[in-house]
């Protein structure tokens, strides 16, 4: 079977799962525990935390709040820094940050959208004009979930700080974390990563916020994480986050030069008579998608399935929303006919050569047979 899903999840990595293993087998302990034992686990969680910070931001400005994944830090951010006023966003973000942000209109907070470039990055202008002295906060996504169009989310919140110093900055950086090399600005304030998008487990994120920032927690209880966020440590999530991260970061360059060779093996190789790609040549090379000519993209998905392809059809976050068609890829410009036929083929550092030359294969033949098939 050929995987070509990773922006939805990736496939646990087997070194990290035995590294973690002795965490939930003979390390079971609760880490809030006042004898040795637990202590200890309360000690290895501090080391995890430090090394996945350390990753792209500074434990002098920055700290990481564990969370159950990419969406419950999202939401952090969100009901955390968007209490007041309005809440600039996009119709490019993940189902996390657009359902939370509709919420907060529920609760009278005005929420405000910015234009999308035709590749699914934030109009930048279009943005900044949206905030004013009432901004609470504004939240754009790193690396779009669709199209892998990548925002300068360093310098959008430069200028966003610029217009109204008060307005926090948020980002969701789930399909940039340990894919694409980046450093947090100090202009950000909060940023949220997810585990199981870089081979740790599903069940595990975090919220990386500026420590001088007070934000209310979500979930309330024992007091875990600082007392931003109570419940039992998942050590054995954590643990394997920490040596995900750790793996990815050790060999992020190489591990972009191989992608970005598949990604273009695909562009390169797909029938263009069948195909449209949508993703942009700068975008991030993890993700690609495309529009197949007069041909629905689930019936692609499920004829590729049978023949051992697994690809995507947008972002596995928004397959239960109502809407037919992706907003997301409305918001970037694509007419209706053209969405029915968007693909989203998304990598691995694991993928091979080999199985995205086969999937550009099954692709085009599948493409191909049912247009055949339709004529």
């Amino acid at each position: 079977m050929i995987y070509l899903d990773n922006a939805a999840t990736t496939k646990p990595d087997e070194e990290c799962l035995r590294s973690a293993e002795q965490y939930l087998t003979e390390y079971f302990y609760n880490p809030s525990a006042l004898y040795a034992e637990g202590y200890t686990l309360h000690k290895e969680i501090t080391k995890a935390r430090s090394e996945i910070l350390n990753t792209i931001a500074n434990d002098k400005d920055f700290q990481l709040i564990f969370t159950s994944c990419g969406t419950e830090a999202d939401n952090m951010a969100v009901f955390g820094g968007g209490r007041r006023g309005n809440v600039v966003t996009t119709y490019g973000e993940h189902s996390a940050i657009f359902s939370s942000v509709n919420e907060l209109k529920e609760r009278g907070v005005e929420v405000r959208f910015a234009k999308l470039n035709a590749d699914g990055s934030v109009n930048v202008d279009s943005l900044i004009s949206l905030i004013d002295e009432k901004t609470s906060l504004v939240t754009i996504i790193h690396v779009n979930n669709e199209t892998g169009a990548i925002n300068d989310v360093n310098g959008i919140a430069r200028a966003v700080k610029a217009k109204n110093c008060r307005t926090l900055f948020h980002s969701d950086g789930v399909q940039a974390y340990g894919k694409i090399p980046f450093r947090m600005d100090k202009n950000i304030d909060m940023y949220s990563i997810s585990a199981h998008k870089i081979g740790g487990l599903k069940g595990t994120g975090a919220l990386i916020k500026r420590k001088s920032l007070a934000i209310r927690p979500l979930i309330c209880g024992g007091g875990q994480e600082n007392g931003l966020r109570s419940g039992t440590e998942n050590v054995f999530g954590i643990k394997m986050f920490e040596c995900a991260a750790v793996k990815k970061y050790s060999s992020l360059e190489r591990n972009l030069a191989h992608v970005r060779q598949l990604n273009n093996y695909i562009r390169e190789n797909i029938d263009r008579e069948l195909f449209t790609v949508l993703s942009a040549p700068n975008a991030s090379p993890y993700i690609l998608s495309v529009v197949a000519h007069g041909v629905r993209g689930e019936i692609i998905l499920h004829e590729a399935d049978d023949k051992g392809l697994i690809i995507g059809t947008g972002s596995a976050c928004s397959s239960n929303d109502k809407m037919r068609y992706s907003r997301v890829i409305f918001a970037c410009g694509v007419d209706e006919k053209s969405a029915d036929g968007v693909l989203r083929l998304s990598f691995s550092a694991e993928t091979s050569v080999d199985e995205v030359k086969e999937a550009v294969k099954i692709l085009n033949e599948t493409v191909e047979h049912r247009r055949k098939i339709m004529e």
